[in-house]
């Protein structure tokens, strides 16, 4: 099984930089995008976010079908690593477009994770550690945001948690 890092922590905390500093020691780097620009803020995020990848990566903007982006990583893309940015808008815009498939989405994302011969960086965010929402869809979507991270953190060798920019390992292998 592949080295798999899973890099947690809140919103702005250096998650995606911290990323992009372990494939930075990779030649041939995948970058799978998530997010799409719904509004002018997540736009310039997104513009943002391009121009810290140099030529050195290939980037695939999947906003739901990430299974097989990953499947295909060694032998479709040539990857080295994957980095893959970032689970939680992926699991928002399942829950937006398919809110009937999303244990399938997520069971076929783990078995292609499961299999992956590159090394994979995962960025996802802790929703866990605030208030409990008042809605039950964002009950919803935090409690399978949580049991989603769990089940990564289970198949890394490395989780690391961002805070203020600074990376603490909770599991190092």
């Amino acid at each position: 099984m592949a080295r798999i890092t899973l890099i947690t922590g809140g919103m702005r905390s250096g998650k995606s930089a911290q990323a992009l500093d372990i494939a930075s020691k990779y030649q041939k780097k995948l970058f799978i995008a998530t997010a799409e620009p719904l509004d002018e803020e997540l736009e310039e995020r997104i513009e943002r976010h391009r121009k810290e990848r140099d030529s050195s990566y290939t980037t695939v903007e999947e906003p739901v079908r990430i299974a097989p982006v990953l499947k295909e990583a060694k032998n479709g893309y040539m990857a080295d690593v994957v980095v893959l940015d970032c689970l939680t808008l992926w699991l928002g815009n399942i829950f937006h477009k398919e809110g009937d498939m999303v244990d399938t989405n997520i069971k076929d994302f783990l078995d292609a994770l499961r299999a992956s011969p590159c090394r994979t960086i995962i960025v996802t965010n802790e929703l866990g550690m605030g208030v409990v929402p008042v809605s039950k869809d964002t009950r919803r979507f935090v409690d399978t945001c949580g049991r989603l991270n769990s089940s990564v953190a289970a198949l890394s060798t490395e989780v690391i948690l961002m805070v203020s920019g600074i990376p603490i390992f909770i599991k190092k292998g």
